[in-house]
C-alpha cells in the first residue's frame, strides 16, 4: 500500500472539483496552463492577508511575521527544486524573472558572441535572450527539433553549442508536447564548452520535481501556478552567480541575494502561497522525513500516475480515427501531458464541444509557437490535456468518448 495519499484523498482537498457545468463534474485537463489549488493554500494566502499582511524588515509583530513567512517559502521552494533558501527568488511570473535575469546577463555581453536556443521551448524562454542578443548584437544559433518524435536533434546540437557560446537555454520539458530533455546532460555539454545553462522548468517542476543541484546548471525559472500554488514567478540561482550579477536595480535595494534580484515589494501572498503548495505537497506522504525526502517521494508516486493515465489518454486517442498526436510516445521519458488534432475539426471548436460536456482542455500553441509552425499548426495550434494529481481514470474515459463523438 503505497504511503502516498489516493486519488480520491488528494480530491478531496480541491473545491474547484465540486464544480459542474452543464450538468457535468468539470474534468480540469488545463494544468499545463495552471493547476487547481487545494483549500490549505488558500486557507494560508487568506491568514496571511488577514492576520499578517505588511511590508518587511521594519520593527514591529506583523512585520517580522513577513519576513517569517518569505523565508519559509525559500526554505520550502529549495526543497522542491534542490537548492538552498539564499538561491530562491521571487517574482512576478517566470517571463518576467527571465526577462530581468536577461538584462542581467546581458549586460556582460559583448557583440559577436552567441547563445543557442531550441526550436522546442516557450517563448518566454526563447524571446527573452532574442531581445538581449538584438540589443547586445549577439548571434544566436537554434537547434531543430525533430518532428518525428518532439525530441532535439542531438547532431544538430553538437554542431550549434561550440566554444565560445555564453549561455544555453533550453525547457526542462516542453508545455506542448510534454518532451523531457536531459538537463545533467545538457549542462555537461554546456559547461565542457564554457557556456551557462539556463532552463525553463515551468512545465516540468508541474510534473516532476527538479535536481537543480544534482544537475549542475546555472539558472533553473518556474511558475508555482503550475504546481498547485498562487500566480507568482520562482527563479533558483547559483548563489555565487546571483551574487555577481550585474542587475538592473535601485541603489536603496539590498545587495545581496537574494534580494537583489526582487524588484519592489514582492507579492508577499503569494509568496506564501507558494511555500503553502510545497507543503501540501510533502503532507500527501505519511513518511516521517525530511521535507525534500517526502517531497521526492510523492513525486515520484505522482509521477507514475500520470504516466498511466497518459497512456491509457494516448491510446485511447491513437484510436479513434482522424486524430494525429505529437510528441514522444508514452514509453518515453515526458509529462502526462499531450497535444493532438482531429481531422475537419478546428482546436477551438473541439476545446468548446468538450467543455459544453464538462471536460476542459486548452487550445492554441500555448507560446511554443515554433512548435506549432513547425508542424503547420499555426492558424489554429492543437488540443492540449494534462493529468494533474487530481485527475482520474474515469475522466479520461470522458475526454476519450467526448472526442469519439465529434470524429463520428
Amino acid at each position: 500500500m503505497s504511503a502516498v495519499a489516493s486519488v480520491e484523498q488528494i480530491r478531496s482537498h480541491f473545491p474547484a472539483l465540486q464544480r459542474r457545468h452543464n450538468g457535468f463534474p468539470v474534468a480540469y485537463f488545463d494544468g499545463p496552463g495552471g493547476t487547481q489549488v487545494p483549500k490549505v493554500v488558500v486557507d494560508a494566502v487568506a491568514d496571511y492577508l488577514l492576520h499578517h499582511n505588511a511590508n518587511t524588515h521594519w520593527a514591529f509583530p506583523s512585520s517580522h511575521e513577513t519576513d517569517a513567512a518569505i523565508l519559509g517559502a525559500r526554505g520550502a521552494l529549495a526543497d522542491w527544486l534542490g537548492g538552498e533558501p539564499e538561491e530562491i527568488v521571487f517574482g512576478a511570473n517566470m517571463t518576467t524573472l527571465t526577462l530581468h535575469l536577461g538584462r542581467a546577463l546581458g549586460r556582460d555581453w559583448r557583440a559577436g558572441e552567441v547563445i543557442v536556443l531550441t526550436e522546442l521551448d516557450h517563448h518566454a524562454n526563447s524571446d527573452t535572450w532574442r531581445q538581449v542578443a538584438r540589443e547586445r548584437g549577439i548571434e544566436v544559433r537554434v537547434v531543430r527539433m525533430r518532428p518525428e518524435d518532439g525530441r532535439l536533434d542531438e547532431d544538430d546540437l553538437a554542431r550549434k553549442l561550440t566554444r565560445g557560446v555564453r549561455l544555453f537555454a533550453v525547457g526542462a520539458a516542453s508545455n506542448a508536447l510534454g518532451t523531457v530533455n536531459d538537463v545533467a546532460r545538457l549542462t555537461a555539454q554546456a559547461h565542457a564548452v564554457g557556456a551557462q545553462l539556463f532552463v525553463d522548468g515551468v512545465h516540468f517542476a508541474a510534473h516532476q520535481m527538479p535536481e537543480v543541484g544534482a544537475w549542475g546548471c546555472d539558472f533553473f525559472a518556474c511558475s508555482a501556478y503550475k504546481f498547485y500554488g498562487p500566480h507568482v514567478g520562482v527563479l533558483w540561482g547559483r548563489r555565487g552567480l546571483l551574487e555577481q550579477l550585474d542587475v538592473p536595480k535601485l541603489a536603496p535595494a539590498a545587495d545581496s541575494a537574494p534580494e537583489r534580484l526582487e524588484t519592489g515589494t514582492l507579492n508577499h501572498e503569494g509568496i506564501v502561497g507558494a511555500g503553502a503548495a510545497i507543503e501540501y505537497l510533502a503532507s500527501l506522504t505519511r513518511a516521517d522525513l525530511p521535507r525534500r525526502e517526502r517531497l521526492a517521494q510523492v513525486a515520484g508516486v505522482l509521477h507514475e500516475r500520470g504516466a498511466e493515465l497518459l497512456g491509457k489518454l494516448w491510446s485511447g486517442l491513437a484510436a479513434i480515427p482522424g486524430v494525429t498526436l505529437y510528441g514522444p510516445p508514452p514509453a518515453s521519458a515526458r509529462t502526462a501531458t499531450l497535444s493532438f488534432t482531429l481531422a475537419g475539426h478546428d482546436a477551438e471548436a473541439i476545446a468548446t464541444a468538450l467543455a459544453a460536456r464538462g471536460v476542459f482542455v486548452s487550445h492554441g500553441d500555448f507560446y511554443a509557437t515554433t512548435v506549432a509552425r513547425i508542424y503547420g499548426r499555426e492558424r489554429d495550434g492543437f488540443v492540449r490535456a494534462g493529468c494533474a494529481a487530481y485527475t482520474t481514470a474515469d475522466e479520461v474515459a470522458r475526454l476519450l468518448e467526448a472526442v469519439r463523438k465529434l470524429a463520428v
